[in-house]
């Protein structure tokens, strides 16, 4: 009869300007979408060259060397009999452009460019493309000599439009067109184009998992029709994770989805779909039809190819699927892990570091460490040879076969517990017990003779010794006694990092992971160039109160009881003396707020853009049950005091797995001088008219 289709859709792996990697897993990709009987494959957004190339578009090597890639794909016998689209860069009338290229049987139907480009979060798509302003109208394309030779074309349609097949139509979306409230799938949809491809590069963040779901079950229930949506991922290159979820929508419904959080590098997913059901649920809307009739026509690329055939009757169709989102402390478990995984295969480097202190913060990054060990030897079971390939090359053993994850952990990571007088025994035990259980390669050393030899260098200098102020000594003293203990201890870091794997007997050496949240870096509540300074970081873009509750889930899911203990016990940093063995500082006392005070300022900071005199007047309704609006005056006050006086940290924070949207990084997120005046005299003195009124 003619009126199914099987389709196809995919989440890739890229690395960006890593054009021969990204070739082989595109080949990859449409190898099974053909194996699975799809007459279609679409792709990831930009997923020749890849997403996070930034201002590597600005040269034209980068346009170059995707058109080969193109000339490739052209010429491949994969390519044969399928029709195809894949995302690149292309330069038009000195303009360039985000575009899907599209082709069939070594002849190019379109290149589509982006029409609404994003701006949001770490986005910066402005910066190096423009957007397509020309609705609904196309232009001829010459395109580049090595593409002619093989194509016999010398120009092709460029621009906003759709193709038609004999049996029925395509439109494309580019990522934010679905967001946008101007998206392109409804006119498209009104005009009759029955499936609607959209490319996208849509990063993680916490609790956003239903987003891109219900976006395309939203557009196939208003519109009716089949949306195919990619995605990228895995760490292309920056601090971004793009979880894959590429997915397929018919009608309201989703039916099909490749996994979320996964080492699998090239993941396809297809579905059967009957257009005649598309067209029986458009017409049944009465209203949609009458829009419809009157809708704008969209320049249509005839083909004379069809994507269904005449012996379908048998052929099973796909139907609705459960599509569940994980929770926050599932998206902590598992994102983090993965992302870890890429930066380190990709990276060179033999394995981790980790200055572990027992206490809630640096366990985190070890069990995100431990999670990624359990997903690894997981995904070697599943028969996944690439990941065995990496695991090989990373432990230097050819025969290596991963196939427990405490003995995996203990190749790859290692932690070092570094003590100081004023380190507590309870947390020299919880480090302790906590790399038995996870299996890392544990160090435990005393570095009480480093600092005294940095103070004694200072003294010999100077003539004073400085004091704690529990022994007499000025805040200023305090303070620098505990950032020398802090700052020795990234120099060791390194230094350990370096040699760990010579004492071992194996080549290259190790990351060193940083372990500073969210909130801390938001207050500032860290030593600049201390063990947050490090090589990447991946709870960087968590709170303290979803790390903890991940931990709680992580003792239950990856059988690691100590976490509890490390749970019951309080944060702290001991960097002072303590008092006859007992702990006396506290991180909440010394920030002078709490971690859940510290996570409302910072959504009312960058969520809800909140200057000083705007955030107090939010808190005082918030905070009405507690706090008087004289008190809630001064703990504004405080915040801002704190976070503008340590803003200058955010210049050098450790590279971090972007989670939260309350993030303060400082390279692309969260754009803000950090030289500001402390006092905020103006907006301080609103405040204080507004609470003696």
């Amino acid at each position: 009869m003619g009126r199914k289709v099987v389709v196809a859709t995919c989440s890739l792996n890229q690395w960006a300007m890593d054009f021969q990697g990204n070739m082989d897993r595109i080949l990859d990709s449409i190898q099974q979408a053909k194996a699975a009987g799809a007459m279609y494959r679409s792709g990831p957004e930009l997923e020749i060259p890849g997403y996070s190339c930034a201002d590597h578009f600005y040269e034209s090597d980068t346009m170059l060397h995707s058109w080969e890639v193109v000339a490739e794909l052209l010429q491949h016998p994969l390519c044969v009999d399928i029709m195809i689209d894949v995302g690149l860069p292309v330069m038009h009338k000195n303009v360039t452009y985000n575009c899907r290229l599209v082709f069939l049987n070594r002849k190019i139907l379109l290149i589509r460019p982006k029409l609404i480009l994003c701006d949001d979060g770490n986005y910066r798509e402005t910066r190096w493309f423009t957007a397509w302003r020309k609705i609904r109208q196309v232009e001829d394309h010459y395109i580049p000599r090595i593409i002619s030779r093989i194509t016999g074309q010398i120009t092709v349609p460029f621009g906003d439009a759709v193709i038609a097949t004999r049996d029925t139509c395509i439109g494309y979306e580019i990522c934010e067109e679905l967001w946008n409230p101007e998206c392109s799938h409804i006119p498209m949809s009104l005009d009759g184009v029955e499936i609607i491809v959209n490319g996208s590069g849509s990063y993680t963040e916490i609790r956003k998992g239903y987003v891109c779901r219900d976006l395309v079950m939203s557009a196939t229930a208003r519109s009716g029709g089949c949306y195919l949506f990619a995605n990228h991922r895995g760490c292309d290159g920056d601090r971004v994770y793009f979880s894959g979820n590429a997915m397929i929508g018919l009608n309201g419904s989703i039916v099909a989805r490749t996994l979320p959080y996964s080492l699998q590098e090239v993941e396809i997913v297809t579905a059967t779909i009957d257009l005649e059901s598309v067209r029986s649920y458009r017409s049944l809307v009465r209203s949609r039809c009458l829009h419809g009739a009157q809708s704008q026509a969209y320049p249509r690329i005839q083909v004379n190819f069809a994507l269904s055939n005449d012996e379908d009757i048998f052929l099973p169709l796909s139907q609705p699927i459960e599509y569940t989102i994980p929770t926050p402390e599932e998206e902590i478990l598992y994102g983090p892990a993965c992302w870890l995984w890429d930066y380190l295969r990709r990276s060179g480097q033999g394995g981790f570091l980790l200055p572990l202190s027992g206490g809630v913060d640096s366990s985190s990054t070890a069990t995100i460490v431990y999670s990624m060990c359990h997903l690894v030897v997981q995904a070697v079971t599943n028969g996944e040879e690439k990941v065995l390939e990496d695991v090989r090359r990373i432990v230097s053993q050819s025969d290596y076969v991963p196939r427990d994850r405490r003995e995996l952990c203990g190749r790859l990571f290692h932690t070092v517990y570094m003590a100081t007088e004023n380190s507590s025994l309870e947390t020299k035990n919880r480090a302790k017990l906590l790399s038995q259980q996870i299996g890392s390669y544990h160090i435990p050393v005393t570095i009480d003779s480093i600092v005294s030899a940095a103070l004694g260098i200072f003294s010999a200098a100077t003539g004073l010794i400085p004091k704690f102020k529990v022994r007499g000594g000025t805040v200023r003293e305090n303070l620098a006694l505990q950032n020398v203990q802090a700052r020795l201890r990234m120099v060791l870091a390194y230094l350990f990092a370096q040699l760990v794997l010579w004492v071992r007997g194996r080549q290259g050496g190790l990351l060193v992971l940083g372990s500073a949240n969210v909130d801390e870096a938001l207050r500032g509540y860290m030593t600049k160039y201390d063990c947050s300074s490090a090589d990447i970081n991946p709870i960087g873009g968590f709170s303290k109160a979803d790390l903890k509750k991940f931990l709680a889930l992580a003792k239950e899911r990856l059988n690691l009881p100590v976490l509890g203990d490390i749970l019951g016990a309080p944060p702290t940093a001991e960097l002072e003396p303590l008092d006859e063995g007992t702990l006396v500082q506290t991180d909440e006392a010394d920030m002078g707020m709490t971690y859940a005070e510290l996570a409302t300022y910072g959504k009312l900071r960058k969520v809800e853009c909140c200057g000083p005199y705007s955030m107090f007047g939010k808190l005082i309704h918030m905070w009405s049950d507690r706090c008087s609006p004289s008190e809630v005056a001064e703990k504004v006050k405080l915040f801002f005091r704190y976070y503008s006086v340590n803003r200058h940290k955010m210049t050098i924070l450790t590279p971090a797995y972007h989670a939260e949207t309350y993030s303060p990084d400082d390279h692309r997120f969260d754009h803000r001088q950090f030289l500001y005046n402390y006092r905020w005299l103006w907006q301080f003195r609103a405040i204080d008219r507004a609470v003696s009124c």
